[in-house]
């Protein structure tokens, strides 16, 4: 029978998705990092100073409880002195009190130091990617920002309140024995000297896999949790398509290639943690012979010997704790590289730091009026090499509400993210109220303009939650008004609870035709001076949208408004229509002129006719 062929070597990840940054190869215990992670401890300055104070004390405890021991044994026992004994010992339970109450405290305010580092670090995440701009989201998968905030940041938890402070309890302890066997007998101790280049020697050769395999195994969970919330997000495709099985199969290989870097990782420690403790019995052994053959000879005293190998115990036992702190702290390096990496990121763009608020005319007791918006030349690119909308030049005056349209693909959603700073322009400008979008701040801009999206996105809580988004402060009585001039009140009436009735996870108690409507209801309680419409309309039934359309002449009168639209009753009114076709406008009008004119509208328009069975 043959034996089975050797396992090949299990490669380290090198290929990564097109959404992740490359990484940068550096040693696997990064000075800057831990220096940078120390910073964090600040939140909290009181009990870690505290708690370094009592790391410091216990690293010594230990050490000074076996050496009390030796002198016991040396001492009272050795001249078989009761009293002296009791008191010896007596003193020597008060030592081990003392250092287990310590011991709790500096366990305590570990865990506590380690909460509010935790806390921080995830406060500075969600507020990193709160300020990124929208290319960065479509770069970088929800999942791996979630891997980020949860099992990145708790790798960097236990870094902080387990492996910093044990690792300095078990050095500091084989500091102070090492102190001690060279004051009883420093000839032996050259012994436990010669152990030295042994662990430098065990370090060198496998800290470099430990550090690739803890990154790898950190690199594969993240593609586990991206694809589980991907997984999550797209339930209703997925079981539409029947992907069931396909997706778990897809899943389960990702589930498998995780654990076998996990596997690995744990092997290669099971493989030093063994040696770490047969090198300390070596040298045990070592010390055992060498000893004991100096006090046959009569070169070292009985206690001497006993002391000194209870200090031997004492500066052996941490060398295996340490190794699996080792282990555990590139775990932590990898995901505080992680974590940093992603509070590094520079966004595509930021507001100048000149950029000034956008005036809104109404604070100064002026009449409610729209923005003016102003396209001059503009191009744009999600990829500055290959541009999506070229050289658009347009006005909408205050007030006027301007439709596009266009083949998917032409540039209308491109167009009213300008127009929102969501996007800054490749070339060319965009003013608003005559001045330029990039010497505006996007929060002033963005609190006097109302969104109804694509994608109606609510949040958890309440319908009255989501319609107030925009205006917390609104009363209910507010919200009641804004779905009343919609002309849609008894529509959400309707619901269990009415305006207090849950919607759920992204709305998914409600209709899609009743989640427009909230979104409708928000953009309009807002009082916005600029409203988009993404295809507004497009998932509301005929008789739903009849009675919308009635209330939006009044709406959005006195408002600048665009509106992306398939249906020709959303654009029939609007004072400006803008024909789109691979990101140029071909055609301009208001509706009438454009279908004299017989071009790309009025083909259009047939296709609407055809689709809207008008």
């Amino acid at each position: 029978m043959k034996p089975p062929p050797p396992a090949p070597d299990l490669p380290v990840l090198t290929r990564r998705d097109a959404d992740e940054e490359n990484e940068a190869q550096f040693k696997p215990l990064e000075w800057g990092l831990i220096r940078r992670l120390w910073t964090y401890t600040r939140v909290a300055r009181g009990k870690r100073n505290w708690l370094v104070a009592l790391t410091l004390i216990r690293s010594a405890q230990i050490s000074l409880l076996t050496w009390t021991m030796a002198l016991i044994i040396g001492g009272p026992i050795a001249r078989h002195d009761g009293a002296q004994l009791a008191w010896a010992v007596a003193g020597y339970v008060a030592l081990a009190v003392v250092t287990d109450v310590m011991f709790h405290f500096r366990q305590r305010f570990a865990l506590e130091l380690g909460e509010a580092v935790v806390n921080a670090l995830r406060a500075d995440i969600f507020r990193r990617v709160q300020s990124m701009p929208l290319s960065f989201f479509h770069r970088v998968k929800a999942g791996r920002i979630i891997g980020r905030v949860t099992s990145d940041v708790e790798a960097v938890r236990v870094g902080i309140q387990d492996v910093l402070f044990v690792s300095t309890v078990q050095a500091g302890q084989m500091l102070v024995a090492a102190a001690l066997m060279i004051w009883t007998d420093w000839k032996l101790f050259l012994v436990v000297v010669a152990l030295a280049p042994v662990l430098w020697i065990l370090n060198r050769h496998f800290r470099g896999k430990l550090s690739q395999l803890s990154r790898a195994a950190s690199e594969s969970f993240s593609r586990v949790t991206a694809t589980l919330a991907e997984s999550v997000n797209g339930i209703r495709v997925t079981q539409g398509f029947a992907r069931q099985a396909t997706n778990a199969g897809l899943f389960r290989g990702l589930l498998a290639d995780h654990a076998r870097y996990n596997i690995a990782l744990a092997r290669t420690s099971a493989i030093l943690t063994p040696l770490l403790e047969m090198n300390s019995q070596f040298f045990i052994s070592a010390l055992l012979l060498l000893g004991g053959w100096r006090a046959l000879h009569g070169d070292m005293a009985m206690d001497t010997l006993i002391k000194f190998f209870l200090l031997a115990n004492t500066f052996f036992a941490p060398i295996q704790i340490i190794g699996n702190q080792y282990n555990q702290a590139l775990v932590s390096m990898a995901g505080a590289e992680r974590v940093f990496r992603l509070l590094d990121a520079q966004p595509d763009w930021e507001d100048a730091p000149d950029a000034m608020p956008l005036p809104d005319p109404r604070e100064a007791g002026g009449a409610s009026a729209g923005v003016r918006v102003e396209f001059r030349d503009v191009v744009f690119g999600y990829d500055p090499a290959r541009p999506v909308v070229h050289g658009v030049n347009f006005t909408a005056e205050p007030g006027q509400a301007v439709a596009l349209v266009g083949h998917t693909g032409s540039g209308k959603s491109t167009l009213i993210n300008l127009a929102a700073k969501f996007y800054l322009p490749t070339a060319g400008e965009v003013r608003i109220d005559g001045r330029e979008i990039r010497t505006l701040t996007s929060h002033s801009l963005h609190r006097q303009m109302g969104l109804v999206q694509q994608q109606n996105f609510l949040f958890s809580g309440t319908v009255a939650d989501n319609i107030r988004l925009g205006r917390p402060e609104a009363s209910d009585a507010e919200v009641v008004d804004a779905l009343r001039r919609l002309d849609c009140l008894d529509l959400i009436e309707a619901l269990p609870g009415g305006i207090h009735a849950q919607v759920g996870e992204k709305g998914g108690a409600l209709s899609l035709g009743q989640r427009q409507l909230v979104c409708f209801a928000r953009a309009l309680l807002a009082d916005p001076r600029l409203l988009i419409f993404d295809e507004a309309t497009s998932a509301i039934d005929t008789l739903t949208e009849a009675r919308l359309q009635k209330a939006l002449v009044t709406l959005l009168r006195g408002r600048t408004s665009f509106i992306v639209a398939h249906r020709l009753s959303t654009i029939r009114q609007a004072d400006l229509i803008l024909v789109l076709d691979h990101g140029r406008i071909v055609e301009r009008g208001r509706h009438t002129e454009l279908l004299q004119r017989g071009g790309v509208y009025a083909q259009l328009h047939r296709q609407f006719v055809q689709l809207d069975g008008e």
